[in-house]
């Protein structure tokens, strides 16, 4: 699934291309996304100006001269700048046409992620009114979550995933955190010092950042804006290291299931 690093590295990718530009056409191909694209978005966004691209947790927001668009990638979506008039494959569901006679398109094998056009504030949409901080900002502290964890018996790594405690940080960026701040994945939220919940901020800081600058991680078929590759999946600690020696100390990492994902882990530099 794409995560928060890699829809970033997609915005970022798409900036120069898209914003600036007047949106002459959208073309939906297949509206059967997780929730059903409306057949009026094409008269709402026809005619607009792009007039910037940003992010809210994993979701991208293209604000227009008259409301917004509000993008989800799903498990498996890709947004990537094409001629408009390269042929569309099985898997492109929705183009947005622009008047350089480019297409920002749409591509989804599994269908889980969705469009939506909202006229006012995209933060008050039901999807994005109830999430944490992002994480890469100021408003993300050690105190703040500390503060929320007390007396929560749920374990660390899914509170950490928990998108109203802070919003973005997903499977692969949350086992690689919390290896870098030597926590337990296991350890009971309300039980971890406030200590290590600074300290648990810093390293959620510096490995989203340092999967930025890599260009994110390649899982399965997700490609950056430009279809190229990330390569920050060659920098893991523990993600996907099942069996393989710690970098730092040679013990075995661990892999166990937790809330259906799997969590990743060194017994011995991850402490409870």
């Amino acid at each position: 699934m794409p995560e928060l690093p890699e829809v970033e590295t997609t915005r970022r990718g798409l900036v120069p291309h898209l914003v600036g530009k007047r949106i002459t056409a959208v073309v939906i191909r297949d509206a059967r996304l997780r929730w059903p694209v409306e057949e009026t978005l094409a008269t709402n966004v026809s005619g607009q100006m792009v007039r910037n691209l940003r992010r809210r947790a994993k979701y991208l927001i293209i604000d227009l001269e008259r409301g917004a668009v509000i993008v989800h990638l799903g498990m498996s979506g890709a947004l990537r700048m094409v001629p408009a008039a390269q042929p569309a494959g099985k898997h492109d569901h929705v183009d947005l046409r622009l008047a350089d006679a480019q297409a920002l398109r749409l591509t989804d094998p599994r269908r889980f992620g969705s469009v939506h056009y909202v006229t006012g504030d995209p933060n008050k949409h039901p999807l994005l009114a109830s999430l944490g901080p992002e994480p890469l900002s100021h408003t993300f502290k050690g105190s703040a979550i500390h503060a929320l964890s007390r007396s929560r018996k749920v374990a660390i790594k899914e509170f950490l995933m928990n998108a109203h405690v802070v919003a973005g940080v997903g499977n692969i960026y949350a086992n690689e955190a919390l290896f870098r701040a030597g926590i337990d994945p296991r350890l009971s939220a309300g039980r971890v010092s406030l200590a290590r919940y600074e300290r648990l901020v810093s390293a959620v800081r510096a490995t989203l950042a340092d999967a930025l600058s890599a260009g994110g991680s390649s899982l399965r078929d997700w490609h950056q804006a430009d279809g190229s590759l990330g390569y920050f999946q060659q920098q893991y600690f523990v993600y996907g290291r099942a069996g393989a020696p710690c970098k730092h100390c040679g013990t075995s990492i661990r892999d166990i299931r937790q809330g259906q994902r799997a969590t990743f882990f060194c017994p011995r530099c991850q402490k409870r």
